[in-house]
């Protein structure tokens, strides 16, 4: 197998774009009508997902060491679909003929024999995976709504119980369907650390145009039901550190750091923890009251809240700028170290793009950075802390694959 050759096939073919996957598509449900039902009716985002597996697999060829990983999850995901080892062949039969097809008189039989050998070593991986996955847990787990919260228009925080314990680390995420948009599966994070009735909470954003957010945001009612896939994500808490901790959360972001935060609670001593909670406007700091309970219960907690298109403080800004307004048990200004901080409060919070505040709030050389929220955001600020001399080893992201087929 010439992977350079495969790299170069790959890049002929992906020049015609949606074109692949509309023609691989096509020729798999036309050979194979029964696989039709496994899939959305509405393929677009499914196309895109296809072309982009197959840019980071082809990418990887000659990596093993970061490949095997990727399809190891590729296989464990694809269980939530339904996909056996008997659906193998007929996908590898339309891959064959979609990249022939493309290929033009490029084709040939050593090319042909090159994705043949790609291919099965592909299946191989993700079968052995699925199938050790299979004796250890289940496909996906049913839930059902035991609460919904509406922070704004756009956002509800839902309480969901798993039929059975969820085995998750917090940072996690799961892929959840709900019945309204059949095998259309979007990754949410739980936020919370497990709790002794297995509840976990999501926190949801509507997005424009999505398949899933609208339904889970506007349309959730208590009592309905949900499915649940296999936990993943690497967004972890490194438990091996003693180091005090970073957390930067972009809206929604907060999810996976609210459980983070909760599971260091839970340690004799925990370390020093500054959360940094940013939005574009104040009505984005959708869990602003909640976090402001935790920093007067916690000591050792900083919340520093900011939004990025708003200008100017209200009355309390160069205290905010200069941290030294803290809040007590009470609410009102308290003595720091008596309780956590919360540098913010009312209607005063930081301004400024959340790099550059947590930039002006540092030193962080000394801590384990964890970021989570808009891919824009967290490359931002991933950057920034570099540049402020944090190891990139010790920012942790998130970078599970989308590996939703």
């Amino acid at each position: 197998m010439d992977a350079q050759r495969l790299k170069h096939s790959f890049a002929q073919v992906a020049q015609h774009g949606d074109a692949v996957a509309l023609f691989f598509y096509a020729d798999l449900f036309v050979r194979n009508p029964h696989l039709r039902d496994m899939f959305p009716i509405g393929m677009t985002g499914q196309r895109d997902k296809l072309l982009r597996a197959l840019g980071t697999i082809v990418a990887r060829v000659d990596d093993l060491q970061n490949l095997v990983p990727f399809l190891q999850q590729l296989g464990r995901d694809h269980r939530r679909f339904g996909i056996i080892s008997e659906h193998y062949p007929h996908v590898g039969a339309s891959l064959l003929t979609t990249l022939r097809h493309f290929s033009g008189p490029a084709w040939s039989d050593d090319l042909e024999s090159d994705w043949n050998a790609a291919y099965t070593l592909v299946a191989k991986v993700m079968l052995e995976a699925a199938d050790e996955d299979a004796l250890n847990r289940p496909a996906w787990w049913n839930g059902q709504v035991v609460g919904i919260e509406r922070r704004r228009f756009d956002i509800s925080v839902l309480r969901v119980q798993p039929d059975r314990p969820l085995p998750y680390a917090p940072g996690q995420s799961v892929a959840l369907e709900v019945p309204a948009r059949l095998r259309h599966w979007r990754y949410y994070s739980m936020a919370n650390a497990p709790r002794p009735d297995n509840t976990v909470d999501f926190h949801v954003r509507l997005v424009d145009g999505g398949p899933v957010s609208p339904v889970l945001v506007r349309g959730t009612q208590t009592g309905d039901r949900v499915r649940m896939g296999a936990p993943i994500g690497t967004l972890t808490l490194d438990e091996s550190s003693g180091r005090d901790v970073l957390l930067v959360a972009g809206s929604t972001g907060l999810a996976p750091l609210k459980a983070i935060l909760e599971q260091i609670a839970g340690r004799p001593s925990p370390p020093r923890v500054h959360l940094f909670f940013g939005a574009r406007d104040r009505d984005g700091l959708y869990d602003l009251e909640h976090l402001h309970k935790m920093a007067e219960d916690l000591p050792w907690l900083t919340v520093v809240p900011a939004v990025s298109d708003d200008t100017g403080g209200h009355g309390f800004s160069t205290l905010l700028q200069s941290g030294a307004l803290q809040f007590g048990q009470s609410g009102q200004p308290g003595q720091a170290g008596q309780f956590g901080q919360f540098t913010g409060g009312g209607d005063d919070v930081e301004h400024g793009n959340l790099s550059d505040v947590v930039a002006r709030r540092g030193p962080w050389t000394g801590h384990d950075a964890y970021v989570c929220g808009s891919a824009e955001m967290v490359r931002g600020t991933v950057e920034r802390l570099v540049e402020l001399g944090v190891e990139r080893e010790r920012i942790r992201l998130e970078s599970f694959a989308d590996a939703q087929r």
